[in-house]
C-alpha cells in the first residue's frame, strides 16, 4: 500500500495535550493515554496486547539478535522519518546475519515539547515499515526528558529472527575470487539528509533510500544458499568504510571497480557540490553480498527484477593481494588505496 494512503487510514486520535509533557513519562494518567491511544492501539498485535514488561516468544532454532539506536537529525527528511528508519535499520541488521526478522522491541525517548502530531506521524511510519517488513512490535518502553535535554525524539529498536536454513553467513567463508555485489545506487541517503540540513534544492526530488532489505536477502538465500558467503549493509561509513572493515578481518584484499559502482547522476553531482565522497556517504537501503564467482551474474539478474534493487551491480572482487586493504581502479587503469574513514563525514545520519 502507498505510504500516503496508509497514513489516511491512521487518523490521529484525540489527546488531552498538543505536546509531550514531563507528565507523559510519569507512569500516570497521561502515560496511559499516550500508550493506549497511541502505541498500543496503533501497533496492536496479540503479543503486544498482553501489556507485559516483556514479550513471550516461541522461536525454534538458531536466532539472530541485533539492537540499534537512532538519533537522526532532522527527524523528518525526504523519503522517510526517524520512525521508518528505526524499523528498517534493525530489520536490515538482522537480515544481514542471514536471518528472517520476526519481532522488534521499540523504545522511545521523547523530549518535552515534542508536538503530539509529530509523535503520531512517527508511530504511523513505524507501523507502516513494520508491516512492509513483515515484523511485529512486541515490547518496548517510553521515557520523557526535560526540554533541552534531548532532541525531539530518540528511538532504540531491537530485533530478533530465525536463521535461514540455507544461510551460512560468516566472514570466514569469504574466499579469493568472490564477487561483491551492491544491491542498488550508493550515497542516496547521506546526500538527501545533508541537502536538507544545508537548505539546498536540486532539480530532482532527492530522497532517502531507507527501506527494508529482508525480502531481498531471503530471496537470495532461498535460491543460492551457501554460495552467499557474506552480507553487510553499508550504512554510516558508506561502502568504503564497510569494505575496509571487512578486509581488515581477513587475509585477503578487495579490488573495487570504480566504473561499476552504481550512483544516480543527480546524487553524484550533489556530492560534488556538498564536498562529499560518495564512497563514504551513508546508505540506508542497500546491501553488499559476497558471493561465489559462479553465481554472481545470476544474483545480479535476480536482484534487478525487484524495484528495490534495479541498479544492482558487481562492484568488486576478493583477491589474494594487498591483504587487509581495499584498492580501487581509476579510468586510466591505475589503482589507489581506499582508506578507512578517520572522522565522521556526516554526523547523526541515522
Amino acid at each position: 500500500m502507498n505510504k500516503n494512503l496508509f497514513r489516511l487510514q491512521c487518523p490521529i486520535p484525540k489527546f488531552d495535550f498538543d505536546i509531550i509533557t514531563l507528565a507523559h513519562g510519569s507512569g500516570g494518567l497521561l502515560t496511559g493515554e499516550l500508550l493506549e491511544s497511541g502505541v498500543f492501539n496503533l501497533l496492536k498485535n496479540e503479543k503486544l496486547d498482553k501489556r507485559h514488561d516483556g514479550a513471550f516468544l516461541n522461536i525454534n532454532g538458531d536466532i539472530a539478535f541485533s539492537t540499534d539506536s537512532f538519533v537522526i537529525s532532522p527527524i523528518f527528511f525526504p523519503g522517510g522519518d526517524i520512525g521508518e528508519l528505526s524499523v528498517n535499520g534493525t530489520v536490515n541488521d538482522v537480515a544481514m546475519c542471514g536471518a528472517v526478522p520476526q519481532y522488534l522491541s521499540l523504545s522511545l525517548i521523547l523530549e518535552e515539547g515534542l508536538p503530539i502530531k509529530d509523535f503520531w506521524d512517527i508511530l504511523v511510519s513505524i507501523k507502516y515499515a513494520a508491516q512492509k517488513a513483515g515484523v511485529e512490535i512486541v515490547t518496548g518502553d517510553t521515557k520523557v526528558v526535560e526540554r533541552g535535554k534531548g532532541d525531539k525524539i530518540f528511538i532504540n529498536t531491537t530485533g530478533i529472527g530465525k536463521i535461514h536454513h540455507k544461510a551460512n553467513i560468516d566472514i570466514k567463508n569469504i574466499k579469493k575470487g568472490d564477487k561483491i555485489i551492491v544491491s542498488n545506487n550508493i550515497a542516496t541517503h547521506g546526500t538527501a539528509i545533508l541537502s536538507v540540513r544545508e537548505g539546498l534544492e536540486f532539480e530532482t526530488n532527492m530522497i532517502s533510500d531507507t527501506r527494508c532489505l529482508n525480502h531481498l536477502t531471503l530471496m537470495l538465500l532461498d535460491k543460492f544458499g551457501h554460495d552467499i558467503h557474506f552480507f553487510r549493509d553499508p550504512t554510516r561509513s558508506g561502502i568504503a568504510g564497510t569494505l575496509n572493515e571487512i578486509a581488515s578481518g581477513m587475509n585477503l584484499g578487495i579490488m573495487l571497480n570504480n566504473e561499476n559502482i552504481p550512483i544516480d547522476s543527480q546524487v553524484k553531482a550533489a556530492c560534488e557540490i556538498l564536498g562529499l565522497d560518495p564512497l563514504y556517504s551513508a546508505n540506508e537501503g542497500i546491501f553488499m553480498a559476497f558471493v561465489s564467482e559462479s553465481i554472481a551474474n545470476y544474483v545480479v539478474d535476480l536482484l534487478k527484477k525487484s524495484e528495490d534493487a534495479k541498479n544492482a551491480a558487481i562492484i568488486a572482487e576478493v583477491v589474494d593481494d594487498h591483504h587487509g586493504q581495499v584498492l580501487i581502479t581509476n579510468p586510466l587503469g591505475g589503482r589507489s588505496v581506499v582508506q578507512m574513514p578517520v572522522g565522521e563525514q556526516l554526523p547523526r545520519i541515522c
